[in-house]
């Protein structure tokens, strides 16, 4: 963990993946293709945009680096893939997952926004 990150989650040990603590994932998982990045990443994403809600500490190092707090809770990624955060007009963040191509540009994955609703 790099210590602005630990600095931000309060910690310098590596979380615990258990039952009591807060975790992203059951076991360490990592997304190696598009495909799977499809399939897995919007989940473990909202858990990790939910978490920042309650959570300032863990917002602030979402912010400051997603997919390095995303492997301090066991999720890799490829080094093809970079996420940014991005906070809205409404300063809600919203994260958005990029594939880097070889040509050097960069293709939209997917993005994730919480929005909260009420209903009656």
């Amino acid at each position: 963990m790099s210590g602005a990150l630990s600095r931000l989650t309060g910690s310098t040990a590596k979380p615990a993946n258990s039952a009591g603590g807060f975790t992203l994932v059951r076991r360490p998982t990592t997304l190696q293709d598009i495909r799977r990045i499809e399939q897995h990443l919007p989940e473990i994403l909202g858990r990790a945009l939910a978490r920042g809600w309650i959570d300032r500490n863990f917002a602030e190092a979402l912010l400051l680096d997603p997919k390095g707090l995303l492997a301090n809770y066991d999720v890799f990624l490829p080094d093809n893939i970079s996420i940014e955060v991005e906070t809205t007009d409404a300063q809600r963040q919203r994260i958005v997952v990029y594939e880097n191509r070889p040509n050097g540009n960069k293709h939209r994955v997917m993005y994730l926004q919480l929005v909260m609703m009420a209903g009656k």
